[in-house]
C-alpha cells in the first residue's frame, strides 16, 4: 500500500542523494470506510416514533364517573389551563399554568390515596377537556404528563364541555 519512488534510471548515484518522501496509497481505506458506512447504514434502525395511542369512540355517550375521585382539565389559550376536582356545579375552579399541571396532579392523586387509604382499586380519573382556544400542542404535553404521573385512566372529551365551565374559561379570560 506505501510505494516509494525510484529514479528511473535505476542507478545509484554517489554524493548526497535528493531523498523523496514516501507516499501512501490511501485507496483501499477509502474503499474500506465506504464499505463500513454501508454497512452500518442497511443494518441500523432511525429513530422511532414515540406515539401514543388514543381510542376515542364515535358514539360519545360519556358514563357517569365517580366524582370524589375525578380531577377536570380544561385546555385553554396562551398555556393556560382550568382544573377541579369533583362536579363542575360545586367545585372550585383553579387557573393554572400547564407547566405547574403536574404538581396538581400529583396533589389531588395523593389525596385521593389517602381518601381511599391506598386501595389500588380507588385510583385518580383525568378528564382532558380541550376547548377551542387551545392548541395541539397542550393537550399532547398534558397526555405526557397522564404517562408520567402513571394515571391508569384519563379521557379525552372535547364534545361536552359543560355550561358551568364554559362561563368560568370566558370570564378568566381562557
Amino acid at each position: 500500500m506505501a510505494s516509494l519512488n525510484l529514479p528511473k534510471s535505476g542507478k545509484a548515484t554517489s554524493g548526497r542523494s535528493n531523498k523523496t518522501s514516501p507516499r501512501v496509497d490511501l485507496t483501499a481505506m477509502v474503499d474500506l470506510m465506504f464499505l463500513l458506512t454501508t454497512f452500518f447504514m442497511l443494518t441500523t434502525s432511525l429513530g422511532e416514533f414515540n406515539a401514543i395511542d388514543i381510542a376515542k369512540p364515535v358514539d360519545m355517550n360519556p358514563e357517569p364517573v365517580t366524582q370524589s375521585r375525578t380531577m377536570t382539565i380544561l385546555l385553554g389559550k396562551n398555556n393556560q389551563s382550568a382544573y377541579y376536582m369533583g362536579d363542575a356545579k360545586s367545585a372550585v375552579m383553579k387557573i393554572g399554568n400547564l407547566k405547574n399541571i403536574q404538581d396538581e396532579i400529583s396533589s389531588n392523586k395523593k389525596k385521593i390515596k389517602n381518601l381511599y387509604l391506598n386501595d389500588p382499586t380507588k385510583y385518580m380519573i383525568v378528564i382532558i377537556k380541550p376547548t377551542k382556544t387551545s392548541i395541539y400542542k397542550n393537550f399532547v404535553d398534558v397526555v405526557d404528563e397522564m404517562k408520567i404521573a402513571d394515571i391508569k385512566s384519563y379521557l379525552v372529551d372535547d364534545a361536552n364541555i359543560l355550561a358551568q365551565e364554559k362561563t368560568f374559561l370566558e370570564t378568566k379570560g381562557i
